[in-house]
């Protein structure tokens, strides 16, 4: 029967809600749920062509194995059994450190990593390589320094702001704030409020701003303490907040004191007396700051965010209505993994930590490659196309090349399930039930249990049942008495009393709670994923309680009952907590309760920062005199999720952007085909001359150069990064900023 039914969108990590037409198992038309109370019907084009992404040739319908140069269809008990067997052969032969899991869920499916990660810790290992670090693993250690845990961050209270700050963010495009559209029209267009835009481009966000500041590629650190520089010599820092909410300013006050903030500006290409206004207005009215990309993935990276919390604290913007404030979350995006404890692992040819819990890709074709008897020889893949979407094309496909063994969880053949041993084909997004945890609202907390529109053609399973599969066989469960199964038919109270009883008598089996339940109230609950949710719902912390009741639930033993089973009865996904908007800065975890600025770790990269220095840093040579920007947002990327380029057709979807005056000056044309060289490869792509490029600074979009049908569509500006161009501290890729020539063809 043709009917509307309740899901969201798994093609960014805003997941709006959404209404799909399902007509003979097929989605055949979206819209926009207004019933959504995050979303409230805005969706973009992306979330309105969700049914490209369910409906295409690639997708995997039964296990793969390669055999030669080929795949054969086999049976999931043989790929199981042969996973298991392989894996176990590994590990005893090398040691745990010689597996690792790439997972995590991407843009839309979380849960599978509840079950990647029990199964990675079954193993003995610790090496989970996920795409947070790939982006943020510098911002989170930062916040580990200065907010106490790494897990904790901060977001625009873009509701109460009146001065939005956007940093290497182009909000239009990547969205990074539900309803962004929405909020930044609503800022842009009213007369009380500045939207300032601090980007090379004149991104679509800078051409609605009040103020745009085109600085230079690659000076955002230098920008940053100029802008401090700036509010300390004038006095105008907010020495109240400071006094009562910040600790460790003394020790950095001097980094600023004497600091040539005009000889730093001339070298960002700004007008001093244009972003000394800007401090001004920052400093003095109820500002918020959002940066992105920009900055994550640029030179300084992990500096410019220890810059950015100075900046905001000297302000008193942290914590405090209209400025960034600290979010709630029904469950962390990682865990606090300090390096400075002998428990952290680090990666061994490379010596990075665990940020987060998580490693980062860019180090990984190294890890492979290395010559260590305790490098990595299996490499488990959910969720992730690290040859679309990872830092070094060429230095993966090498590496993927040397494993003994690479296990691929997918819903489609990406370019990584096409180099797999084993492909094992997985539900998508909306054949199962699933959901995210991003924590980007305030103060209400936000969540959302998608359910199966559509039945999978073939035999795709959920990936806890997989990975419940594989643990069973390496060995990881244990045995499971009959009254514990048996109580998992009755009652949910009682199965809980039964299950706690049980982990009580086995405290080792806690590590592998997740399985546990997919073996029990799995079946019952015809999911492995929700299984998990209601676990995760019984041993939520006393601040998920206190939450809870903010948003009118019932405090008790029976909360996480209560809010389960509001979830099942609101599909379109509710508020199912609400923080303390009034006492926001009780959500710090440092010791003394205080934002902390003093990182020594970073003074001295702090204080390397210096004009002269910076001016000669940049200096471009004949070989690469060009800056490209590897990754940009727009309306026709998703990824790599959407496999099927129909969705695009008509479009330029894949073009470099570059401007008029550096076409002129290389003798090229409007819609030729040009190869952009770095230190890392070449791609072919189509020129596109457009004003809104800074002279200099080229633009290519991140998710194309897929395969599809036999033919690569659009250029794969990850063949241009080099994997060892990269953050000094959390290993970070620098794809804002790769030295790069463009030549005709």
């Amino acid at each position: 029967m043709a009917e509307w039914k309740k899901t969201s969108c798994v093609l960014c990590g805003q997941n709006c809600g959404l209404e799909a037409w399902v007509e003979d198992n097929r989605i055949a038309k979206v819209r926009g749920d207004k019933a959504n109370p995050r979303s409230e019907g805005y969706v973009c084009r992306k979330g309105m062509n969700v049914a490209y992404y369910q409906h295409h040739a690639q997708r995997l319908t039964h296990p793969l194995k390669r055999v030669g140069d080929k795949f054969e269809q086999v049976s999931w008990d043989q790929a199981l059994d042969e996973i298991a067997s392989k894996l176990i052969g590994i590990v005893d032969q090398h040691g745990p450190r010689s597996f690792a899991y790439m997972g995590g869920g991407g843009q839309g499916c979380h849960f599978e990593a509840a079950f990647g990660v029990a199964l990675l810790r079954g193993l003995g290992s610790q090496y989970h390589y996920n795409p947070i670090a790939q982006e943020l693993t510098g911002l989170f250690w930062v916040n580990g320094r200065g907010l106490g845990k790494q897990y904790m961050g901060t977001m625009a209270d873009d509701h109460e702001t009146d001065m939005l700050l956007a940093i290497g963010w182009n909000g239009w495009t990547s969205h990074q704030m539900a309803q962004a559209r929405r909020h930044l029209k609503r800022i842009s267009g009213d007369p009380d409020k500045l939207l300032v835009v601090i980007d090379p481009r004149k991104s679509e966000t800078a051409q609605r701003a009040d103020i745009h500041l085109p600085i230079r590629v690659g000076t955002d650190a230098l920008f940053t303490r100029a802008m401090i520089a700036i509010i300390l010599q004038e006095g105008w820092e907010n020495t109240e907040y400071i006094s009562n909410h910040v600790s460790g300013f003394e020790e950095i006050r001097s980094w600023f004191a004497d600091f040539d903030a005009k000889a730093a500006l001339d070298v960002c290409y700004l007008d001093y007396e244009q972003v000394r206004e800007v401090a001004r207005l920052f400093a003095t009215r109820k500002s918020s700051m959002h940066s992105d990309l920009g900055i994550l993935m640029n030179r300084h990276s992990t500096v410019t965010s220890y810059l950015e919390l100075i900046l905001m604290a000297v302000c008193g913007r942290i914590g405090v209505p209209g400025g960034n404030i600290l979010p709630g979350t029904i469950m962390a995006m990682g865990s606090h993994s300090d390096e400075r404890n002998p428990k952290t692992w680090r990666t061994v040819a490379t010596d990075y930590p665990a940020i987060m819990g998580y490693f980062p890709p860019n180090v990984m074709p190294e890890e492979i490659m290395s010559d260590s008897p305790d490098r990595l020889r299996a490499v488990l893949v959910s969720g992730a196309n690290p040859l679309r979407s990872y830092a070094d094309t060429t230095a993966y496909e090498k590496a993927f090349a040397e494993l003994d063994l690479l296990v691929t969880f997918e819903v489609a053949m990406s370019e990584t399930a096409a180099l797999s041993h084993y492909v094992l084909p997985v539900k998508s997004g909306y054949e199962k039930c699933d959901g995210t945890f991003f924590p980007w609202t305030f103060p209400e907390i936000y969540f959302q249990m998608r359910r199966p529109l559509i039945e999978p053609e073939g035999e795709p399973l959920e990936e806890g049942e997989v990975y419940t599969g594989l643990a069973e066989r390496l060995g990881l469960l244990p045995k499971l008495p009959k009254d514990l199964i048996e109580a998992a038919k009755g009652e949910r109270s009682e199965f809980l009393m039964a299950l706690m009883g049980f982990l009580q008598e086995n405290p080792k089996a806690m590590r592998v709670t997740p399985f546990i339940l997919a073996k029990t109230l799995g079946p019952e609950l015809g999911s492995t994923h929700l299984a998990a949710l209601w676990g995760l719902l019984q041993t939520a912390p006393p601040v998920f309680h206190e939450n809870a009741a903010r948003a009118g639930f019932k405090p008790g033993p029976n909360l996480g009952e209560e809010i389960f089973q509001a979830i099942l009865d609101h599909p379109e996904g509710l508020w199912i907590g609400k923080v303390d908007p009034e006492n926001n800065l009780a959500s710090l975890k440092t010791e003394d309760g205080k934002v902390q600025v003093h990182i020594p770790e970073l003074a001295d990269w702090v204080q390397s920062i210096l004009p002269e220095s910076e001016a000669e840093d940049l200096r471009r040579d004949e070989e690469f005199p060009l800056i490209l920007m590897a990754g940009r947002h727009t309306d026709m990327n998703a990824n790599t999720l959407m496999r099927d380029p129909a969705w695009n057709e008509g479009r330029r979807a894949c073009t470099v952007a570059m401007h008029p005056e550096d076409v002129t000056s290389l003798d090229l044309e409007d819609g030729q085909m040009v190869l952009v060289t770095t230190e890392a490869g070449a791609v072919q792509v189509e020129l596109e001359e457009t004003d809104t490029a800074m002279k200099g600074h080229v633009v290519i979009p991140h998710g194309f150069g897929l395969v599809y049908g036999g033919e690569t569509y659009g250029a794969n500006v990850n063949r241009l990064a080099k994997n060892t161009h990269r953050d000094r501290l959390a290993a970070t890729p620098l794809h804002r900023y790769i030295p790069c020539r463009v030549e005709g063809m």
